[in-house]
């Protein structure tokens, strides 16, 4: 639940109320979770019209929290708020609508409540419409309304609508392709931790998109969502020290990187891995790493990678077979869970 709803409910319960117990009481619980006293509290101020009480009751049972689920309670409370003007009920019961919770799934009528909350200024809500006009072949695909909707929430902060909108720019979506303008709102988006910006920054200085190639910055990006677990930026990581020149040829960094990608399943990595363990260079020659890998490659299809397998095989004791049938095993389990 966004921050806005708590702070909005106390306030209006600290001046609708003579004492200040009940506010200070509902402000514990709210900061405790404790959601059955919060909806002991914000009950009778819902019932007297209060519309962040009833857009907060609404939440409880949208969420099961304290009750059981039920999505025509949540319906009921969000509606009433929305109907008030209630920013924060129009985007959820937008929501709702989208996700098909309580009602037939409807994004024409999700669409509706979003824009009702997004021209009070709500990020979230502008986010929601540029994500729904910007899906590729929808019903409601309209790119230069997407990049109205993303720019809004953007110019708010919110890290995600500078992303897509980065994404706009970077590929010509409702707007003129502009890679300066894409790495202006990636660079804020990343600034704030998107994963998504970061590699796609880092994609834009490592081929030069727009600009001059600049592997020194391209790693910068990559790394940082690299370190979130992206994991086409971890390949690419591995793929700049692996093929690199001085400075960022790295044979060890290259394994550091392709490994973590490769433990996610990619199976370019763990092709690339098992290159590097059967050829040895810059780094120790090791057959039973290199069967490992190639068989994890071979097991996606990489055919290239079942005859590197037999090589690395064939250079092997059967106990190393074995023990590395174990390392493929326990590898392959990580990413198959997920």
């Amino acid at each position: 639940m966004r921050a806005v709803l708590f702070a909005s409910l106390v306030v209006i319960v600290a001046c609708s109320c003579a004492f200040a117990t009940p506010a200070e009481e509902l402000k514990a619980a709210i900061e405790s979770e404790d959601y059955a006293t919060v909806l002991r509290l914000a009950t009778p101020l819902a019932e007297q019209g209060n519309a962040p009480a009833q857009n907060y009751v609404g939440w409880i049972y949208q969420k099961g929290k304290s009750v059981p689920v039920n999505y025509e309670e949540a319906l009921r409370w969000y509606r009433l708020a929305a109907e008030q003007g209630n920013s924060e009920a129009q985007y959820n019961l937008g929501m709702m609508y989208e996700r098909g919770e309580g009602v037939p799934l409807d994004q024409s009528e999700a669409i509706s409540w979003y824009r009702l909350a997004a021209e009070q200024e709500d990020p979230d809500a502008q986010y929601k419409l540029g994500v729904i006009y910007s899906e590729v072949g929808g019903t409601h695909t309209d790119y230069e309304e997407a990049v109205k909707w993303f720019r809004m929430a953007a110019e708010q902060g919110l890290a995600s609508a500078q992303n897509n909108l980065g994404v706009m720019y970077d590929n010509g979506y409702g707007v003129p392709q502009d890679h300066a303008e894409a790495v202006k709102w990636y660079k804020l988006a990343g600034a704030q931790g998107i994963a998504s910006s970061q590699f796609n920054l880092g994609a834009i200085y490592d081929y030069g998109k727009g600009v001059s190639v600049n592997k020194a910055e391209a790693i910068k990006w990559y790394r940082l969502a690299g370190e979130q677990g992206h994991i086409d930026a971890q390949y690419n990581l591995g793929v700049i020290y692996d093929n690199g020149s001085g400075v960022f040829d790295n044979k060890e960094e290259a394994v550091k990187w392709y490994r973590m990608a490769g433990e996610q399943g990619h199976t370019d990595s763990q092709y690339n891995l098992g290159v590097i363990f059967i050829n040895g260079v810059g780094i120790s020659q090791n057959y039973q790493n290199a069967f490992v890998w190639f068989s994890l490659a071979a097991l996606q299809g990489d055919e290239k990678a079942a005859e590197g397998r037999d090589i690395a095989a064939s250079n092997m004791t059967l106990a190393q077979v074995n023990e590395a049938l174990d390392m493929i095993r326990w590898i392959k389990k990580g990413y198959d869970a997920e």
